[in-house]
């Protein structure tokens, strides 16, 4: 049945009256997420509660805003978005490729308009990302000539855009995604151009340019809280460890990092609970708030399941099984039990964002958000 493992939890060295009401409350909790998750046709129907009023007690609830739902084109989008959000990222306008494409010129109307989007309707913006590895501009490591900057060169260039951006945002974005995917799966430090340059290929200088931007960003905007971002956090134990060494590192140089993103792009059969669990003790462990930052479940059980955005298109990943009733199930069935580890974590996790809206506005095809899904809430099973 869909609760079973969530009734083990509570079975060792509890009372057995205080067993029945903790797990009461919890299955309500969780039952309720996997309801608003997974109901039928329109997401935005009076009759369903919001995802952000069913957990306004534990962490806030948003998504990934696109420019088409921000600017109004997609106005299906901005509905559900304002019912179930109160916290909003921006799923590319704030990567440097976008908001930087040129070392003259910065193109702000897209970005301007997702945080005003987000005030105006009560939501907490939040940053993405100004150091990452991928959609950055091919200058943005070369000077005039072509030639690789120094590493000074690059520390520089790595300040001006770094204090643009957030100095623009200053007292208005709530947090940024400071450095994004820093890291291999083995927990080693990824080998981009930003580890290369400014590394200088000296063990000792390895975490430099990940402790500058956080520098940086601090110093644009002292009231912000500053994150790191990664993927596979919640699968792979020794990438997790990876995670826990870039904050103590930061802390120990005296640096602010107020909490860890877990991307947690899952699937059907992944990341198993005992995983999630453990990572998000262990991130929680350092001091620092952990953050689900770009939740998505594919139902297609095989194909790249990498980040690169590069290798995913809607096409190559869509699933002809992903709208069936028995693939629905087991969505939402996985969704309720990744709710059920975040419930249990509500002290140490500040914000769960869907990465998109509603399906069609996913960056992986068949149904990965499920705000529209064809499931019927009557159809899960109840203890």
């Amino acid at each position: 049945m869909l609760f079973t493992s969530v009734n083990r939890s509570f079975q060792v060295n509890i009372n057995i009256k205080e067993t029945i009401m903790k797990t009461k409350k919890l299955l309500h909790v969780i039952f309720l997420s996997s309801t608003v998750l997974c109901f039928v046709g329109n997401a935005v129907g009076s009759e369903k509660p919001a995802l952000k009023d069913v957990y306004k007690d534990h962490f806030l609830i948003g998504g990934a805003f696109n420019r088409r739902l921000v600017s109004g084109k997609d106005p299906n989008a901005a509905e559900i978005a304002i019912k179930h959000f109160n916290t909003a990222t921006p799923e590319n306008d704030m990567k440097w490729l976008l908001i930087h494409p040129k070392p003259d010129q910065y193109n702000w109307e897209p970005a301007d308009r997702f945080v005003d989007f987000a005030l105006k309707n009560n939501m907490v913006p939040i940053g993405h990302c100004l150091v990452w590895h991928g959609q950055v501009p091919r200058w943005t490591f070369r000077d005039d000539s072509g030639n690789p900057l120094t590493r000074n060169e690059l520390l520089a260039r790595m300040k001006d855009h770094i204090t643009s951006v957030v100095g623009r945002y200053k007292g208005r974005v709530k947090g940024w995604d400071v450095v994004n995917e820093a890291l291999n799966d083995d927990g080693t430090l990824r080998n981009s151009q930003w580890l290369r340059i400014i590394g200088e290929g000296k063990p000792e200088q390895e975490y430099d340019y990940i402790a500058k931007a956080f520098e940086y960003a601090h110093q644009a905007d002292p009231n912000a809280e500053l994150y790191y971002n990664d993927y596979s956090l919640d699968t792979s134990k020794e990438k997790c460890d990876g995670a826990v060494k870039i904050v103590k590192y930061l802390k120990s140089k005296g640096l602010r990092i107020d909490g860890v993103g877990i991307q947690l792009h899952g699937g059907l059969d992944y990341p198993d609970k005992e995983s999630l669990d453990g990572s998000i003790t262990a991130l929680a462990e350092t001091g620092v708030k952990v953050m689900i930052t770009e939740l998505d479940i594919r139902t297609r059980a095989r194909g790249y399941r990498g980040a690169d955005i590069g290798r995913i298109n809607r096409q190559s990943t869509s699933d002809s099984n992903a709208d069936a009733e028995q693939t629905q199930q087991r969505l939402a069935q996985k969704y309720a039990e990744l709710f059920s580890v975040f419930v249990k974590h509500k002290k140490d996790i500040s914000r769960v964002t869907f990465w998109g809206v509603y399906d069609r506005t996913s960056w992986i095809g068949a149904l990965p958000c499920c705000l529209t899904g064809t499931i019927s809430p009557n159809r899960l099973s109840m203890p």
